[in-house]
């Protein structure tokens, strides 16, 4: 009677999730009103970054015997992506990817992780930050006030930019540009003379290839992949390394707080296998696409001569432009240093 109960709180629980990505996605043709020559072309999309909710649907399942299954929705099936969060407050779904620049007044504190150039170039360095920055009050209170919290990441790889045009070879080919970049990078770029714009991933290849966005930042390779944005490009960059983003899984609390407590040591030992598996599957990606980007389009190297110089002129102007706006909400400047001890260094 006892596991029956067990399983009933768990069947109760989990059984709606909504990610950002679908790896089966079909390519949507036309639009209402739209002849299919006049219509924007949208891609289908396939997504390695859905892999850590992929592998913790599998593993709940496979660890439990199937007592514990966990439906995933892809896309915007259940909620648009910027309303995540709101779906958690509400109850609508246990579990959500959210992605912190599609919402900066949701999530302000989180958004140290949008900071251009932090110190996150390794795997091991962006997992120590994102769990160090998870781990802080600010961040999670803010998580607490949508009845939210964070499990673990997605674990965005550094970014880069594709588009088309003229290559941007130097700082100023960037002055006019209409560039997709949110949080600390989008900062960092209006300082470069960029105009930055915070489009959901799914509006950009019709931006690019219609002309309304000159290029994209997105965690390189596998998004500018995933979602066709090279189809549209003629060019994208490599070495510049403006920084990342973070797209954590969120948990509604109250649900986790129901769960019996061998369900949370459960979720607890399961998550290291979950993290590795989404970081393999950005490292699997790239043996794939960085040929086929090298052979069909212009490859813009940034050297690390050139990248310290962006750090130095516009990196910590955008940081210590955000930590001005927001240290008297929250300690600002306290998340910045402790996101550069947890990678090993300072910041200056």
């Amino acid at each position: 009677m006892r596991s029956s109960i067990k399983e009933a709180v768990v069947a109760a629980w989990f059984t709606l999730m909504v990610v950002s990505c679908s790896p089966d996605a079909t390519s949507v043709s036309t639009q209402k009103g739209s002849s299919p020559e006049t219509a924007p072309r949208f891609p289908a999309v396939s997504c390695e970054g859905t892999v850590a909710v992929d592998t913790l649907a599998s593993l709940l399942a496979e660890r439990t015997e199937g007592a514990w299954q966990l439906t995933v929705h892809y896309g915007e099936a259940l909620s648009k992506a910027r309303e995540n969060l709101d779906g958690i407050a509400i109850g609508a779904f246990e579990v959500a990817m959210v992605c912190n620049f599609y919402h900066p007044q949701k999530n302000p504190a989180l958004m140290v992780l949008t900071m251009p150039f932090l110190p996150m170039e390794t795997d091991e360095r962006s997992k120590r930050v994102r769990s160090a920055v998870y781990s802080h009050p600010a961040v999670v209170e803010e998580f607490a006030r949508w009845g939210a919290m964070i499990y673990t990441s997605s674990f965005l790889p550094q970014y880069e930019f594709m588009g088309r045009g003229t290559p941007p070879r130097t700082t100023e080919d960037w002055r006019g540009k209409t560039v997709r970049a949110g949080g600390g990078i989008g900062d960092a770029m209006q300082l470069l003379g960029a105009t930055p714009t915070s489009s959901t991933a799914t509006e950009v290849y019709t931006g690019v290839q219609q002309g309304t966005m000159d290029a994209a930042a997105f965690p390189f390779s596998y998004a500018h992949v995933a979602y066709r944005i090279h189809e549209v490009s003629d060019w994208y960059t490599n070495g510049m390394a403006p920084g990342s983003a973070d797209c954590p899984v969120v948990f509604r609390k109250s649900s986790y707080d129901a769960l019996p407590q061998e369900y949370k040591l459960l979720l607890a030992e399961i998550k290291d296998e979950i993290d590795n598996a989404q970081i393999q599957a950005y490292r699997d990606v790239d043996v794939v696409n960085l040929p086929m980007l090298k052979e069909t389009l212009t490859e813009v190297v940034f050297t690390p001569e050139m990248r310290d110089e962006l750090r130095e002129t516009v990196g910590k102007r955008a940081i210590e432009a955000w930590i001005a706006e927001n240290q008297d909400d929250f300690d600002a400047r306290g998340l910045v240093e402790l996101a550069f001890e947890a990678a090993g260094t300072t910041y200056e």
